[in-house]
């Protein structure tokens, strides 16, 4: 792993400064697609697939671990009304996210919480990454979606090996924006800290 990954470093980034990316050949949406239906059978589990924004330069597929359908991600991302059921009560809901580099030929796995809090005409929703899969319920689906990988010629990359900046290498203009410097999913995946939580916000119909 840590060879192939300094080879797809060095190819992407000829001058080993975040920002100064050349083209790169990642995984295709169709693709994406593909390996999101394959892992629903594979994990039995419902799984959503988000395309990365301008910030985010790889896609994201979503396994829903612990919740129940329509769940959050659904609600939030795909246009799926919202149950009837949500109500004050809090709701959190657990996902394993896999990355999926546009840049290379790579994947990593994040454990992700997600969490749903009632406000004033809506919900809050919080997105709570973790630097790699930690929960016991979790880690028998994630040794499934990693053997799964190679039949799409992806390389799973441990997100425990790569939440710390490169050696050698600039974080360029990652510091103005975040302070610090980038970790190596940050020249592969997205731009922002990779534990860092992001919020949405949902208006009531």
């Amino acid at each position: 792993m840590f060879a192939a990954l300094d080879r797809t470093l060095a190819s992407l980034y000829p001058t080993r400064t975040w920002g100064e990316d050349a083209p790169g050949e990642g995984v295709s949406p169709d693709e994406v697609a593909a390996l999101a239906d394959e892992l629903a059978v594979a994990l039995d589990a419902a799984t959503f697939v988000r395309p990365g924004d301008d910030d985010e330069a790889c896609d994201f597929i979503y396994v829903l671990c612990l919740g129940r359908p329509p769940c959050i991600v659904a609600v939030r991302d795909h246009g799926v009304p919202a149950p009837a059921e949500w109500g004050d009560t809090p709701i959190s809901e657990l996902y394993l996210r896999v990355c999926v580099s546009q840049r290379a030929r790579v994947a990593g796995v994040q454990q992700v919480a997600v969490e749903l809090v009632r406000g004033e005409d809506g919900y809050a929703i919080h997105e709570r990454p973790r630097a790699g899969v930690y929960d016991a319920p979790l880690l028998k689906r994630m040794q499934k979606l990693v053997a799964t990988l190679p039949a799409y010629d992806i390389l799973h990359l441990d997100f425990g090996e790569i939440a710390h900046a490169p050696p050698g290498f600039d974080g360029g203009p990652w510091a103005d924006r975040f302070g610090g410097q980038p970790a190596i999913a940050n020249y592969l995946f997205y731009a922002q800290p990779t534990t860092m939580v992001a919020t949405t916000w949902l208006p009531s119909p």
